[in-house]
């Protein structure tokens, strides 16, 4: 059988990283240097910054780019691919509005990152439910507020999330997870983030799989040449993706990459 040749593009936390045990499955890892070994390419796709992303050493040598913070910042290496700030009108929009209804807030610089906690949530649900580490690490919000925005990351429900958008015209949100969004300048997704790692990197966009489980993976499924669900993804990802892979405790990239004869 002769393989076939992807950029393969991975979201990382319920795709790569396992909810569960916080870490990759075995068979993921044995996967992926099976299809480096055949000539793919392997991406990152997430909605982390930079500093957050630390539980992928056990792949990082296999790691070809990283599009970060939902597209708004791609890089490959030390090489900037593109970097698209929020307007400072809708960051103090959102920044205010936290300060004002009281809900926490991640506020993601092009160098720093700031946490607004007052009610807990990042830390119950990033640090203890995520295993996120580095946020110790977060500067002071006044710092942070000197550079560019890449990403803002309320703890709001989806009902209040309309709301504030009405009020962020230049902003688009993609929400994962029920309790917080990410919210990032128009024109940053990881869909376009594919469209310029391409443009970078020299490879056909109808030639790429992307792996995602959950809202603010929708852009990058459609545009994709291939998109895959995880098992354990959400219902509205499954519609429309090209494929349902089985979860990611159940070797759904392995599963996945066989399929579509990667590997």
């Amino acid at each position: 059988m002769r393989t076939q040749r992807y950029a393969l593009f991975f979201d990382i936390d319920g795709t790569l990283v396992s909810f569960k045990t916080h870490e990759i499955p075995a068979s993921t890892i044995q996967a992926l240097k099976q299809a480096k070994a055949n000539g793919s390419r392997v991406y990152i796709a997430t909605g982390r910054p930079p500093l957050i992303i630390t539980n992928l050493g056990a792949i990082e040598p296999l790691i070809d780019g990283y599009i970060t913070t939902n597209g708004a910042l791609c890089f490959v290496g030390e090489e900037l691919v593109c970097c698209q700030p929020i307007p400072k009108q809708d960051v103090m929009t959102c920044v205010n509005d936290a300060k004002e209804k009281g809900y926490s807030l991640i506020v993601v610089g092009r160098k720093d990152v700031a946490v607004i906690d007052p009610t807990g949530d990042v830390d119950r649900i990033f640090r203890q439910m995520l295993a996120v580490k580095n946020l110790d690490q977060a500067a002071p919000l006044a710092v942070v507020l000197e550079q560019d925005i890449l990403q803002l990351t309320p703890f709001f429900s989806a009902d209040y999330e309309p709301e504030l958008m009405a009020r962020m015209p230049q902003c688009v949100s993609g929400r994962w997870h029920p309790e917080f969004t990410d919210i990032t300048a128009n024109g940053a997704d990881k869909g376009k983030g594919i469209l310029a790692m391409a443009q970078h990197e020299g490879f056909d966009p109808s030639r790429t799989i992307a792996f995602g489980d959950g809202g603010n993976d929708t852009s990058m499924i459609k545009q994709a040449g291939i998109g895959i669900a995880m098992g354990n993804a959400i219902d509205e990802l499954k519609g429309l993706a090209n494929y349902v892979t089985t979860s990611v405790d159940d070797d759904g990239i392995l599963n996945a990459l066989r399929h579509f004869e990667v590997i």
